[in-house]
């Protein structure tokens, strides 16, 4: 037959529960050793049994072994504490940009003319000093952009001019370079068109020639 299930609880037979004790002990013991070997870890391990005697068992220095748990559990401690701490800062943070937020949210719904009934006499002339001045404001906003496009413009139109002018100046020295350049060319001399009747009027208009001419012409 297996063996049974032992209900955990404290054994009230003094025999049983010092046997059980001896038994349970060793093998805890047995336990610690093999996963400090198998497993390479610092293992340190105190039972008192009930009459107060020790029984103990370390891979290592027992005591420095608790010395490391103790400094592991006060930095434990410490790190717990600053977490507690940044926790309530945060929520505290939190809390106050959501009232920031809540407010913000009911200034904008009275600048818009909403939730205006829960305001006094007080806030509703506050709030109508807010929005005067909030229109003079834009007003003076308004008027500068304007000024400044205005002069812009002026500005801009006087360049306009001033290259206009620059261009019709160009285009006039262009002409006059160019009616310099046509003066100082030179001049070929052309020969006068042959014409017949010009001919025959110089044959009429020339003397006729003498018998002694026609001999000197001869003799020659």
């Amino acid at each position: 037959m297996g063996r049974g299930k032992i209900e955990i609880k404290r054994i009230e037979n003094t025999t049983n529960r010092q046997v059980t004790f001896c038994k349970r002990r060793n093998g805890l013991l047995k336990k610690a050793y093999e996963l400090s070997v198998l497993c390479d870890a610092e293992v340190a391990l105190i039972i008192f049994s009930s009459r107060g005697r020790l029984y103990e068992y370390s891979n290592s220095n027992i005591r420095a072994t608790i010395d490391r748990y103790k400094k592991a559990s006060a930095d434990s401690s410490d790190s717990t504490s600053i977490t507690e701490a940044n926790s309530q800062y945060y929520q505290q943070e939190s809390a106050k940009l959501r009232q920031q937020i809540q407010i913000l949210q009911n200034a904008n719904r009275h600048l818009m003319g909403d939730s205006l009934s829960s305001l006094s006499i007080k806030e509703l002339k506050q709030l109508e000093n807010r929005l005067e001045r909030g229109i003079t404001r834009i007003r003076s906003k308004k008027h500068e952009l304007l000024f400044g496009e205005i002069e812009y413009m002026q500005k801009r139109e006087v360049e306009l001019q001033n290259d206009n002018m620059y261009l019709r100046a160009k285009v006039a020295e262009n002409e006059r370079a160019q009616q310099a350049n046509m003066l100082s060319a030179p001049e070929f001399d052309t020969l006068p068109q042959f014409d017949s009747r010009n001919y025959f009027n110089l044959l009429e208009a020339a003397p006729p020639f003498s018998h002694q001419d026609q001999t000197a012409l001869h003799l020659g």
